[in-house]
């Protein structure tokens, strides 16, 4: 841990040896943990990049570094997302409302200054309120790991070491909101009152559920981005995604892509509702150290191309308002659902899946999810505190 008795220094991220200080900590400080999944440097480096990630065209953000002794042992980094400002008090995040995330420290000595300085600059930008951690848009990797630390991150979720939590709630946080991942064993059938459903609606003419055209890939995302802005437009935290946002986010998911794990469900010919599946690309990240060189990059490259005995995580999924909350948009969720089961068994050796995250509050989805005997495996909080 080295000496906690010398000086402590917080100090804004300044320059190309300070930007690499501050992604080098992480990999340090949580190399240890067997469950960690290290990403992958370029993609980690590219995130911090307000040149190359979209999320700060409409965000301002600061990085602090903690040193002791003139040693790294701590980050964060404090930001204001100009979106989240504009949205509804009452759904979370709206005005006066900033974040602080991308939170590693090596002992709770190093982490209280740390969050200070976080709420400092916050509190310097006008902000009342803070949501924590966040990391960086609420659509990256919100929240920090409270249950579920005996096991790796299935892509795009994170991990934190269960220090974390006392740390933080010691400097006077409190939950605002749990968000929960669902572990699903797809291997053997659903309920018979679940394939009945699922029966009644094969069988309407009305329904159609889908595989997404990659040839048309552009075309597919904008209208999957369509149906998610509605779907989630009046959840907790909610903040739209914008077109950067999504052709971004599509560049780096597209090598992930499969035509037969992403759904959409259409009724009387309009699309409705959409279900995105992902083979969890954390399994060979986590074997490789999070490294590409020297030979990294080929087991990666080989696994991107045919992933075998891959389980599969559904990071989204989308019902127009319109339909939510009655009876049909549980059907095509559970039709979308058996589909990708049945494509992932047959075309990737899947036995188990992951579904989330979803708002402890979401009714509708986490009724879903328990109807189809998934168990929850992992929450994550985030935190509010007055400034």
């Amino acid at each position: 841990m080295g000496d906690v008795s010398g000086a402590l220094v917080v100090a804004p991220v300044e320059g190309k040896a300070d930007r690499k200080a501050f992604l080098d900590v992480a990999y340090r400080l949580n190399g240890d943990d067997p469950n960690w999944v290290p990403p992958l440097r370029s993609e980690a480096a590219e995130m911090l990049d307000p040149s190359k990630n979209p999320f700060f065209q409409h965000a301002d953000h600061q990085f602090f570094l903690a040193r002791r002794n003139g040693r790294v042992v701590g980050r964060i980094s404090a930001h204001i997302d100009k979106l989240a400002l504009t949205m509804p008090v009452e759904q979370g995040m709206g005005p006066g409302t900033g974040m602080w995330g991308l939170f590693d420290a090596e002992d709770e000595a190093v982490a209280a200054p740390l969050i200070a300085a976080a709420e400092d600059w916050l509190r310097a930008k006008g902000m009342t309120r803070v949501l924590a951690p966040i990391s960086l848009s609420i659509w990256e990797e919100p929240g920090l790991l409270t249950k579920g630390h005996d096991h790796p991150p299935m892509v795009m979720m994170g991990h934190h070491p269960a220090k974390y939590q006392p740390w933080i709630e010691a400097q006077g946080y409190a939950p605002a909101k749990t968000l929960r991942t669902f572990d699903l064993d797809v291997s053997g059938g659903f309920p018979p009152l679940i394939q009945r459903i699922i029966t009644s609606g094969q069988k309407n003419a009305k329904i159609r559920i889908r595989e997404v055209d990659k040839a048309k890939f552009d075309q597919e995302a904008a209208l999957i981005l369509d149906i998610l802005n509605d779907a989630w437009s009046t959840n907790w935290g909610f903040v739209p995604i914008t077109d950067a946002e999504v052709a971004y986010t599509g560049k780096k998911l597209r090598p992930l892509v499969r035509e037969d794990l992403i759904m959409v469900a259409e009724y009387e010919g309009e699309p409705v509702a959409f279900m995105m599946t992902l083979p969890d690309v954390n399994q060979p990240i986590k074997v490789i150290g999070g490294k590409l060189f020297p030979f990294g990059w080929v087991r990666l490259l080989n696994w991107i191309r045919k992933p075998t005995n891959a389980a599969m995580r559904v990071p989204l999924m989308g019902v127009r308002k319109h339909l939510q909350s009655s009876r049909l948009a549980s059907q095509l969720a559970f039709m979308m659902i058996e589909k990708i089961r049945l494509n992932a068994i047959r075309d990737y050796g899947t036995t188990r899946s992951e579904i989330g995250w979803i708002l402890d509050d979401n009714q509708g989805m986490n009724a879903i999810a328990e109807a189809i005997d998934a168990d929850i495996n992992r929450e994550y909080t985030i935190y509010g505190k007055a400034l």
